[in-house]
Protein backbone atom coordinates (compact mmCIF):
# COMPACT_ATOMS: atom_id res chain seq x y z
CA UNK A 1 0.00 0.00 0.00
CA UNK A 2 1.70 3.22 -1.19
CA UNK A 3 1.56 6.06 1.06
CA UNK A 4 -0.61 9.28 -0.66
CA UNK A 5 -0.28 12.62 0.85
CA UNK A 6 -3.28 14.70 2.15
CA UNK A 7 -5.11 17.14 0.51
CA UNK A 8 -6.92 19.69 2.19
CA UNK A 9 -10.60 18.99 1.91
CA UNK A 10 -12.88 22.04 2.58
CA UNK A 11 -16.24 20.40 4.51
CA UNK A 12 -14.57 16.87 5.85
CA UNK A 13 -14.49 17.08 9.43
CA UNK A 14 -13.28 14.88 12.66
CA UNK A 15 -13.62 14.67 15.80
CA UNK A 16 -11.42 15.75 18.44
CA UNK A 17 -11.11 12.58 19.87
CA UNK A 18 -9.54 10.70 16.73
CA UNK A 19 -6.42 13.15 17.81
CA UNK A 20 -6.39 12.70 21.47
CA UNK A 21 -6.29 9.16 20.88
CA UNK A 22 -3.34 9.27 18.34
CA UNK A 23 -1.59 11.23 20.42
CA UNK A 24 -1.93 9.18 23.58
CA UNK A 25 -1.23 6.10 21.05
CA UNK A 26 2.06 7.82 20.23
CA UNK A 27 2.91 8.18 24.01
CA UNK A 28 2.18 5.76 25.32
CA UNK A 29 3.24 2.92 22.93
CA UNK A 30 6.36 4.91 21.28
CA UNK A 31 7.51 7.75 24.42
CA UNK A 32 7.30 11.31 24.57
CA UNK A 33 10.36 11.67 22.29
CA UNK A 34 8.50 10.21 19.37
CA UNK A 35 5.57 12.90 20.27
CA UNK A 36 7.23 15.54 20.85
CA UNK A 37 9.11 14.61 17.80
CA UNK A 38 6.02 14.38 15.72
CA UNK A 39 4.53 17.55 17.25
CA UNK A 40 7.14 19.65 16.63
CA UNK A 41 7.34 18.82 12.79
CA UNK A 42 3.30 20.70 12.86
CA UNK A 43 2.97 23.95 11.52
CA UNK A 44 2.23 25.70 14.98
CA UNK A 45 -1.29 26.43 14.26
CA UNK A 46 -2.02 22.52 13.32
CA UNK A 47 0.41 21.65 16.59
CA UNK A 48 -1.90 23.87 18.55
CA UNK A 49 -5.08 22.79 17.47
CA UNK A 50 -3.66 19.21 18.34
CA UNK A 51 -2.70 19.84 21.54
CA UNK A 52 -5.78 21.55 22.79
CA UNK A 53 -9.02 20.16 21.05
CA UNK A 54 -11.35 18.52 23.54
CA UNK A 55 -12.48 14.61 22.46
CA UNK A 56 -15.73 15.79 21.61
CA UNK A 57 -14.85 19.14 19.18
CA UNK A 58 -14.85 18.99 15.66
CA UNK A 59 -11.93 20.06 13.42
CA UNK A 60 -10.80 19.56 9.48
CA UNK A 61 -9.76 16.29 8.97
CA UNK A 62 -6.99 17.70 7.00
CA UNK A 63 -5.73 18.57 10.92
CA UNK A 64 -5.74 14.63 11.76
CA UNK A 65 -3.85 13.76 8.25
CA UNK A 66 -1.09 16.35 9.14
CA UNK A 67 -0.73 14.82 12.54
CA UNK A 68 -0.58 10.76 11.06
CA UNK A 69 1.83 11.46 8.34
CA UNK A 70 4.24 13.60 11.10
CA UNK A 71 4.01 10.52 13.06
CA UNK A 72 4.80 8.50 9.80
CA UNK A 73 7.67 10.62 9.64
CA UNK A 74 9.22 10.70 12.98
CA UNK A 75 8.72 6.87 13.63
CA UNK A 76 11.12 6.24 10.52
CA UNK A 77 8.03 3.56 9.73
CA UNK A 78 8.22 1.15 6.68
CA UNK A 79 5.45 1.10 4.33
CA UNK A 80 3.56 -1.40 5.33
CA UNK A 81 1.90 0.94 8.00
CA UNK A 82 1.66 -1.18 10.91
CA UNK A 83 1.73 1.35 12.84
CA UNK A 84 -1.10 2.64 12.17
CA UNK A 85 -2.91 -0.39 12.02
CA UNK A 86 -1.79 -0.37 15.85
CA UNK A 87 -2.82 3.14 16.61
CA UNK A 88 -6.17 2.47 15.35
CA UNK A 89 -7.06 -0.74 17.48
CA UNK A 90 -5.73 1.59 20.30
CA UNK A 91 -8.18 4.55 19.30
CA UNK A 92 -11.16 1.78 19.53
CA UNK A 93 -10.30 -0.43 22.67
CA UNK A 94 -9.08 2.70 24.64
CA UNK A 95 -10.91 5.37 24.03
CA UNK A 96 -13.58 3.97 21.85
CA UNK A 97 -14.67 1.96 24.78
CA UNK A 98 -14.89 4.80 27.17
CA UNK A 99 -16.66 7.03 24.68
CA UNK A 100 -18.99 5.17 22.87
CA UNK A 101 -19.38 2.03 24.61
CA UNK A 102 -23.26 1.21 24.05
CA UNK A 103 -21.94 1.03 20.32
CA UNK A 104 -19.10 -1.16 20.59
CA UNK A 105 -19.81 -3.26 23.53
CA UNK A 106 -21.82 -5.96 22.11
CA UNK A 107 -23.19 -9.67 21.96
CA UNK A 108 -21.38 -10.11 18.55
CA UNK A 109 -19.65 -8.04 15.67
CA UNK A 110 -23.04 -9.09 13.76
CA UNK A 111 -24.84 -7.04 16.22
CA UNK A 112 -21.84 -4.21 16.24
CA UNK A 113 -22.20 -4.51 12.52
CA UNK A 114 -25.57 -4.43 11.82
CA UNK A 115 -26.47 -1.75 14.55
CA UNK A 116 -28.43 1.73 13.33
CA UNK A 117 -25.81 3.83 14.89
CA UNK A 118 -23.12 4.18 12.57
CA UNK A 119 -19.76 4.87 14.61
CA UNK A 120 -17.88 5.73 11.89
CA UNK A 121 -20.15 8.94 11.53
CA UNK A 122 -19.26 9.39 14.93
CA UNK A 123 -15.76 10.48 14.27
CA UNK A 124 -15.87 11.54 10.51
CA UNK A 125 -17.92 13.77 8.70
CA UNK A 126 -19.10 13.35 5.62
CA UNK A 127 -19.15 9.70 4.36
CA UNK A 128 -20.16 6.07 6.43
CA UNK A 129 -18.30 2.79 6.44
CA UNK A 130 -21.29 0.40 4.53
CA UNK A 131 -21.98 -3.20 5.30
CA UNK A 132 -21.82 -4.86 2.13
CA UNK A 133 -21.74 -8.24 3.01
CA UNK A 134 -22.72 -9.90 6.44
CA UNK A 135 -22.99 -13.88 7.13
CA UNK A 136 -21.85 -15.87 10.62
CA UNK A 137 -18.29 -15.13 11.34
CA UNK A 138 -17.68 -12.60 8.26
CA UNK A 139 -18.03 -9.53 6.96
CA UNK A 140 -17.50 -6.94 3.96
CA UNK A 141 -17.83 -3.14 4.60
CA UNK A 142 -17.13 -0.29 1.99
CA UNK A 143 -16.43 3.51 2.33
CA UNK A 144 -18.45 5.41 0.75
CA UNK A 145 -18.68 9.36 0.46
CA UNK A 146 -15.21 9.78 2.50
CA UNK A 147 -12.41 11.05 0.60
CA UNK A 148 -10.00 9.79 2.89
CA UNK A 149 -6.84 11.75 1.01
CA UNK A 150 -3.45 9.35 2.39
CA UNK A 151 -3.45 5.67 3.30
CA UNK A 152 -2.60 6.26 6.59
CA UNK A 153 -6.67 6.61 7.48
CA UNK A 154 -7.27 3.26 5.56
CA UNK A 155 -4.67 1.19 8.26
CA UNK A 156 -6.32 3.06 10.69
CA UNK A 157 -9.35 1.51 9.77
CA UNK A 158 -7.88 -1.68 9.23
CA UNK A 159 -6.56 -1.75 13.09
CA UNK A 160 -10.22 0.26 14.59
CA UNK A 161 -12.16 -2.68 12.66
CA UNK A 162 -9.67 -5.55 14.33
CA UNK A 163 -10.08 -3.68 17.56
CA UNK A 164 -13.94 -3.43 17.49
CA UNK A 165 -14.37 -6.91 16.53
CA UNK A 166 -12.44 -7.77 19.49
CA UNK A 167 -14.48 -5.68 21.94
CA UNK A 168 -17.82 -7.06 20.40
CA UNK A 169 -16.47 -10.55 21.68
CA UNK A 170 -15.46 -11.76 18.10
CA UNK A 171 -12.69 -14.55 18.20
CA UNK A 172 -9.35 -14.32 16.75
CA UNK A 173 -10.17 -11.35 14.30
CA UNK A 174 -8.70 -10.55 10.65
CA UNK A 175 -9.28 -7.60 8.74
CA UNK A 176 -8.05 -7.50 5.21
CA UNK A 177 -8.28 -4.05 3.38
CA UNK A 178 -8.87 -5.99 0.34
CA UNK A 179 -9.55 -2.90 -2.27
CA UNK A 180 -7.96 0.44 -1.89
CA UNK A 181 -8.61 3.59 -3.92
CA UNK A 182 -4.98 4.22 -3.45
CA UNK A 183 -4.74 1.19 -5.83
CA UNK A 184 -6.73 2.19 -7.87
CA UNK A 185 -9.52 0.42 -7.44
CA UNK A 186 -12.87 2.41 -7.29
CA UNK A 187 -13.12 2.44 -3.26
CA UNK A 188 -12.49 1.09 -0.59
CA UNK A 189 -13.70 -2.49 0.90
CA UNK A 190 -12.27 -4.29 4.71
CA UNK A 191 -12.96 -7.83 4.88
CA UNK A 192 -13.48 -8.94 8.52
CA UNK A 193 -13.44 -12.29 9.54
CA UNK A 194 -14.17 -13.61 13.35
CA UNK A 195 -14.76 -16.95 14.96
CA UNK A 196 -18.05 -17.10 17.11
CA UNK A 197 -17.25 -17.08 20.76
CA UNK A 198 -21.11 -16.96 21.96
Amino acid sequence: MAMVASVSRPGMTTKGSVIRATIGYLRDIHGGEILERTLADLDPDTRTGCESVGVTDELPYAIACALWESAHRALGAPPDMKWMEAAGAYSIEQTGVQQYSGIVRKRSPSEFLTQSVSLFQLYYHPGDMQVVYEAPGCAVLRLVGFDAGTSLFCARQTGGLRGAILVARGGEPRVRHVRCEFEQDAYCEWELRWTETG
